[in-house]
């Protein structure tokens, strides 16, 4: 059996707090990778994959870790991301190199915000997952009540393939509805899985489940349709081909439980990776672009094809660069020579690895499929290397853009010059992670995805750099578009000694819808060479020009679409400049006729908080001009609420939280839309800008 057929490329997913780290705590424990358990709370040395310190502390993942292990046939290899929302792109880019994932659900709490955000991320990179249900032994537990929220929220096909024998503090184990089997987990640490039969009392509960999956399955498969319509045995081998099609397909997701934390349910889900989730040569295969004839072509996880590989996350360390890599196509080999694509520079590969968190084992080569590090290699995260003569880019990695952003000075010229390292090596690391300088104000501004990504990233210049820094209070990147069309029509002349400038641009900008991919739009209506066509990239550059500060405020512009209908040009003076300069000013002659607003950012807010305080935090939100969307109550009496914020009035919220609930209630953020500021805001932005350009 070939190398690539037994691997399994996936990873962990979830909102936070659901159980990843533990979950894959666990699974390097049963796979004999690590042999002592270690929880992400609590004394020890913390969980094996929180390699950092501040992960450590806060009990939380910042960034993904890889890993790889071994469970039966089959190797794994692993990536456990965080659930944060402020850390996004390190799920973002974790899942654009899987073949497979596994989303995890708290058996409470059931689908929260962040699993809605993780699973648009898979189904954009068209991952095919399992879903484990943990956390089975809590209070509340109900994994009826998961399945339900993975159709109505999700929109998803589920398949509940286990059922429960007993729930919170009663949970012991799971009844397999393929095997009719009952599982329990034995031992310290419940390395030993024990089948039994099926308590007496749950068969006809087990039975009618069973008949219930066996329905749910034949919508994939009409062989086992017609043995359910005849009543007819449904073998094994058959249930399994029907799910391994349906998970791969993408059009089912089946449903498996547990309590990581209590070491249970954990080696039936490995089992089930193993059988369902796709190996690289099953997976749906990767396109990219060949760049010397701009088509798109299939890689083939095939070792004797020519080198196709992407950098897919990047870290500086002491020795040099760490870059992950996904080999899609060839072999990559230790001393060859490959070429970036981007770059057009060819790069000799020092030293390879394989990652277990932070530790490396040094290997000579690695195949197709295969996901390893590179150590020492210059390049940028999303870089595709190539052996010649291929010259494919993969299709990059999606980048959210920044909504907030602080200022940040070092206190001496020596930190400022260990600062000043700290935010390049940032920059590279994490693509959301955006460092400029405003001369305006004289600032150096780092913008990233909320307070707690800017937070560790500013601890981390103070820790790892030992630069002394201080912060600014948080600034909010508001953002300006138009509401109506407008048109224009402008002549730029200019005469001087010798030949003069001359362009004439006639046309009308419009507003995009504000969910657009793109942020600018052109549209090209020239007819009859009434500009030459040489002078159009110019006309469109000249448009953009004026979308990076808007006439408001000065903050970037969005969603707006150009025609350009008509002109003139004179064979002398016109010119690329003159053109350029002639869009640059009617862009701004029609932007200020095309109604202008400023737009906030608004964040999704779901708070989890125990009843009782349900009326205190629905009136904190409210006076920070949040909209409720809906409350949730969970039969262990919390209830979480869901409810859009501006981002300008969320800040200090943890704070005001933790004293109207006495520290009981947590709360998670994401960037939601960008909508119209309310006009005594957009006045009081317009003020504070202006002061700060004095």
């Amino acid at each position: 059996m070939s190398e690539i057929a037994t691997t399994r490329n996936i990873g962990i997913s979830a909102h936070i707090d659901s159980g990843k780290t533990t979950l894959t705590e666990r699974i390097l424990y049963y796979a004999g990778k690590i042999h002592k358990i270690e929880e992400v709370r609590g004394g020890g040395s913390g969980a094996t994959m929180d390699h950092m310190e501040l992960e450590k502390e806060r009990g939380i993942t910042i960034t993904s870790a890889a890993t790889t292990v071994h469970w039966k046939e089959n190797k794994i290899n692993i990536i456990d991301t965080p659930g944060h929302v402020d850390f996004t792109v390190e799920v973002e880019r974790s899942l654009r190199v899987l073949d497979g994932a596994i989303l995890v659900l708290c058996s409470v709490a059931g689908v929260q915000s962040q699993s809605i955000t993780v699973d648009r991320q898979m189904k954009r990179y068209r991952v095919p997952r399992l879903v484990f249900i943990n956390k089975m032994d809590r209070t509340g537990a109900d994994p009826f009540k998961g399945v339900r929220e993975l159709k109505e929220k999700l929109g998803l096909h589920p398949v509940l393939m286990q059922l429960p024998i007993g729930a919170e503090e009663n949970f012991n184990g799971v009844i397999d509805l393929i095997t009719m089997k009952a599982y329990y987990n034995d031992g310290d640490q419940g390395q030993t899985v024990r089948e039994e039969e099926i308590p007496a009392e749950l068969v006809e509960k087990a039975q009618e489940q069973r008949e219930e999956m066996l329905e749910e399955l034949s919508h994939f498969s009409d062989d086992l349709m017609e043995k359910v319509l005849e009543g007819e045995d449904v073998p094994e081998d058959l249930i399994h081909d029907t799910v391994t099609h349906g998970v791969r397909s993408l059009q089912m997701v089946p449903v498996y439980m547990g309590s990581a934390f209590k070491n249970k349910g954990v080696q039936k889900l490995l089992d089930a990776v193993n059988r369902y989730l796709p190996s690289p040569d099953e997976a749906e295969p990767q396109r990219a672009t060949d760049l010397d004839s701009d088509t798109e072509v299939a890689l083939e996880p095939d070792p004797s094809k020519p080198l196709v590989a992407m950098a897919f996350k990047i870290t500086d360390e002491q020795f040099g660069q760490v870059t992950y890599t996904r080999i899609y196509q060839g072999v990559l080999r230790k001393g060859e020579t490959i070429y970036n694509t981007r770059t057009g520079k060819k790069l000799r590969v020092g030293r390879l690895v394989r990652m277990h968190s932070d530790d490396k084992v040094n290997i000579d080569e690695a195949g197709a499929g295969d996901i390893i590090a590179m150590v020492g290699v210059d390049c940028a995260s999303g870089d595709t290397f190539c052996q010649e003569p291929l010259n494919y880019a993969c299709e990059s990695i999606y980048v959210p853009e920044p909504v907030i952003s602080l200022a940040i000075k070092a206190v001496d010229n020596n930190a400022a010059t260990k600062m000043g390292k700290a935010l390049n090596r940032f920059m590279k690391e994490d693509p959301t992670f955006r460092v400029r300088y405003d001369e305006e104000s004289n600032e150096t501004l780092i913008a990233g995805m909320g307070e707690l990504h800017l937070e560790v990233y500013v601890e981390r210049i103070k820790r790892e750099y030992k630069a002394e820094v201080e912060v600014g209070a948080p600034q909010v990147n508001y953002r300006e578009t138009i509401r109506k069309e407008a048109a224009y029509d402008y002549t730029h002349k200019k005469q001087t000694g010798g030949s003069g400038q001359y362009g004439c641009v006639v046309g009308n900008i419009y507003p995009m819808p504000a969910d657009s991919e793109e942020n600018f739009e052109f549209k090209n209506n020239i007819k009859g060479g009434n500009i030459p066509s040489e002078y159009i990239p110019a006309c469109q550059k000249g448009f953009n020009d004026v979308m990076d500060e808007g006439p408001l405020a000065g903050y970037p512009m969005v969603n707006i679409g150009v025609n350009l209908n008509d002109g003139k040009y004179h064979d002398v003076d016109s010119s690329e400049t003159a053109f350029r300069s002639a869009s640059r000013q009617a862009m701004k002659q029609a932007i200020s006729k095309a109604d202008p607003v400023l737009l906030e950012p608004i964040m999704k807010v779901e708070v989890e908080t125990p009843q009782e305080f349900q009326g205190n935090v629905v009136g904190s939100l409210s006076s920070r001009r949040g909209i409720i969307a809906g409350i949730d109550t969970q039969p262990d009496g919390t209830c979480i609420l869901m409810s859009s914020v501006p981002l300008s009035e969320m800040f200090g919220y943890s704070t005001e939280l933790r004293s109207l609930t006495q520290g009981k209630a947590s709360f998670t953020m994401e960037f939601e839309k960008y909508e119209p500021a309310p006009p005594n805001i957009e006045k009081k932005v317009i003020e504070e800008r202006a002061d700060r350009k004095k």
